[in-house]
């Protein structure tokens, strides 16, 4: 029998190793030290995606104003992601795992229903990683509309 994993505020967020959109290796502990908006999406250039990357965009300043990291994390290849960033002007850090063990780490990649049928795939889901490595927000179920920006305000309050 599987084991449910499930993250709660103030539990340490689990360590990872992914290539970025550069395929190079990135580590949640090259990050010890800043904040980290760590955002899972299912797919690069879907309407809900594009508008939920390109709204961290558009606030990207004023993270960094605040010490924050931002990551896009998808199952998505590398290849994806260069054109992904390409077409969006992104600024932003993306992570490819086309394994999905980091959506099973963060517990994101559960059973979904499309035209009747079940597959694993992504649900849209952010987890705001404090300074000192642990989860501070978790925000599940989100919408891309709107979304970075109340990630922005919970990080400034």
């Amino acid at each position: 029998m599987e084991r449910k994993i499930t993250l709660e505020v103030g539990d340490k967020a689990p360590e990872f190793e992914a290539l970025n959109q550069d395929g190079v290796k990135v580590a949640l502990k090259d990050f010890i030290g800043k904040n980290v908006v760590l955002y899972f999406y299912p797919k690069d250039n879907t309407p809900c995606c594009t508008t939920e990357a390109c709204e961290f965009i558009a606030n990207y300043y004023h993270f960094i104003k605040n010490d924050t990291v931002i990551i896009g994390v998808s199952p998505e290849s590398v290849k994806s992601h260069v054109c992904f960033i390409s077409m969006q002007n992104l600024k932003h850090i993306l992570l490819s795992y086309e394994e999905k063990e980091l959506s099973m780490l963060y517990a994101v990649c559960q059973v979904k229903k499309n035209y009747g049928k079940e597959y694993l795939g992504i649900v849209r889901c952010t987890f705001s990683i404090g300074k000192d490595g642990k989860i501070v927000k978790i925000y599940k179920s989100v919408k891309a509309k709107d979304h970075a920006a109340k990630v922005l305000a919970d990080l400034v309050k």
